[in-house]
C-alpha cells in the first residue's frame, strides 16, 4: 500500500512539473525597447557584437499588411520614440549612405538576452516593417512577433514626426501623424540635419 501511495504521489509531482514547464513555454516574451541615447545604443551594440542577424522566423501576419506610416504611430504609443532615426545616423556618421537610409529603427531586448530590431527601410511608402533577430533564437521569433503584433494591434496611434531621405527619388520627406492625419510631405533637407 505504501508503494502505491508513493507511486501516486510521484505521478502527481511529475505531472505538476510537466504542466509547469508547458505553461512556461507559452508565456509571452518580455519585450524591452533600447532607449534613444548614444549610451544605450552603444551598450546594445557592444553586448550583441557577435550576433548573426537573420530575418527568418518572423512569420507574415496582419501587421505586415498595415502601412508602415501607421505602424510607426502605434509603435510610438507602445514604446515611445524610436531607438534610432535618420538624424541619429547622420549625427554619428556625418553623412547618409544609401544602405542606411532609414526612417526609424526600434531596437529591443527580449527576455533580457535576445536582441531584435524592427526597422523601416522604405520610409512611408510601403506596408509592414523589416524584422531581424539573433539567428540562434530563430525558433522563438514567431512567438515574439505574435506578442509584438498583439501589443501594437491593441494600441492607439500616437502623434510623431520623422524625416526620411529617399535616395531613389533624391528627396527628403517629413513623415508624421498629427491631428488624426497621416502625412508624408516632400521637403528640402531639414536645417537641423547637418551632413558633411
Amino acid at each position: 500500500m505504501q508503494n502505491l501511495v508513493k507511486r501516486v504521489l510521484l505521478f502527481f509531482i511529475f505531472m505538476v512539473m510537466i504542466s509547469t514547464a508547458a505553461q512556461a513555454q507559452f508565456e509571452e516574451p518580455e519585450i524591452k525597447k533600447v532607449e534613444n541615447t548614444k549610451e544605450a545604443r552603444a551598450a546594445f551594440q557592444a553586448q550583441f557584437s557577435n550576433i548573426k542577424w537573420t530575418g527568418q522566423g518572423f512569420r507574415y501576419n496582419e501587421l505586415d499588411r498595415m502601412p508602415s506610416i501607421e505602424i510607426r504611430a502605434v509603435l510610438q504609443d507602445v514604446y515611445g520614440d524610436p531607438t534610432q532615426t535618420v538624424e541619429d545616423i547622420i549625427e554619428k556618421d556625418g553623412y547618409l549612405r544609401d544602405g542606411k537610409s532609414i526612417q526609424f529603427e526600434y531596437w529591443f531586448i527580449i527576455d533580457g538576452y535576445i536582441p531584435m530590431m524592427v526597422l523601416d527601410l522604405e520610409g512611408p511608402f510601403e506596408d509592414g516593417l523589416v524584422y531581424v533577430g539573433a539567428s540562434r533564437y530563430v525558433d522563438l521569433m514567431p512567438e515574439v512577433k505574435r506578442t509584438l503584433t498583439k501589443e501594437l494591434r491593441s494600441a492607439s496611434p500616437k502623434e510623431y514626426v520623422d524625416y526620411f531621405y529617399s535616395p531613389e527619388r533624391g528627396q527628403w520627406f517629413r513623415v508624421a501623424y498629427e491631428a488624426g492625419e497621416y502625412k508624408k510631405e516632400e521637403i528640402k533637407q531639414p536645417s537641423h540635419i547637418k551632413t558633411k
